[in-house]
């Protein structure tokens, strides 16, 4: 497992550069490629609706990963792909719930169409079971409670921030256009005040740190590398978002 570990890795470090650098205050290696893992699950499901022109080709390939799910957890054979291989891992090893698993998945099926969120209720439906979802598995594998509310709150945050951020610098996105860019940093700003993360256990921290970026990509700012870090550092040593 070292070569497909190591390449998933560097997919990590490459396309969620946010996630990638706080999962590097992940001390436990072991800990910190479960979390990689769960990642690059979220990484390869994202890529579907974009690389796919037919809708009918995406359905495929996100059951494909529904099916592997279904492998993983029935605990038997599981397909030779390396994500799934590593998820296989990182789910038994750290006994980890589908739910969010299963959120991610029926989030991109919903890509498929892309059509815009039809309100806010929506948009936060989403926000929930993508970076939701992702930021309860990974808060589970480092030592939470599965289903652990406040992290599902705190993705919310960083979610809606990434597609306003999208959205400010002109690319495309499903929010409806009566979710003005006021509301959009309200609703960061809600989420992140309701993520109370006193329960997190410390060494899960680095599963919601990121969630401190949320404010600034919400309004449109470009954070160098060592901004994010430095902010990354500071959450991780005082332990809030």
């Amino acid at each position: 497992m070292s070569e497909p570990l190591e390449d998933l890795e560097e997919t990590v470090r490459k396309s969620d550069q946010d996630r990638w650098l706080a999962s590097r205050f992940i001390a436990d290696p072991q800990a910190r490629a479960d979390v990689i893992a769960l990642y690059a699950f979220d990484h390869v499901l994202a890529r579907v609706p974009v690389m796919t022109s037919e809708p009918l080709m995406g359905e495929i390939r996100l059951t494909w990963w529904s099916e592997a799910l279904d492998e993983i957890y029935a605990g038997g054979a599981v397909r030779g792909h390396p994500v799934s291989l590593a998820l296989a891992e990182a789910v038994h090893r750290r006994t980890l719930d589908r739910a969010p698993l299963d959120d991610l998945i029926a989030a991109r099926m919903g890509d498929l169409d892309a059509q815009p969120f039809a309100d806010q209720a929506e948009t936060l439906d989403y926000a929930d079971r993508t970076s939701g979802a992702l930021m309860q598995a990974a808060a589970q594998a480092l030592g939470a409670q599965a289903g652990f509310a406040p992290a599902r709150m705190a993705g919310r945050a960083y979610g809606l921030s990434q597609m306003a951020h999208r959205r400010a610098i002109g690319g495309q996105t499903r929010l409806p256009d009566a979710l003005t860019a006021d509301r959009l940093r309200m609703l960061v700003d809600e989420a992140l005040k309701a993520a109370d993360l006193k329960a997190l256990p410390l060494p899960a921290f680095p599963a919601a740190a990121y969630a401190c970026l949320a404010q600034r990509s919400a309004r449109g700012a470009h954070m160098t590398v060592l901004e994010k870090q430095l902010r990354l550092l500071w959450a991780t040593a005082m332990g809030s978002i």
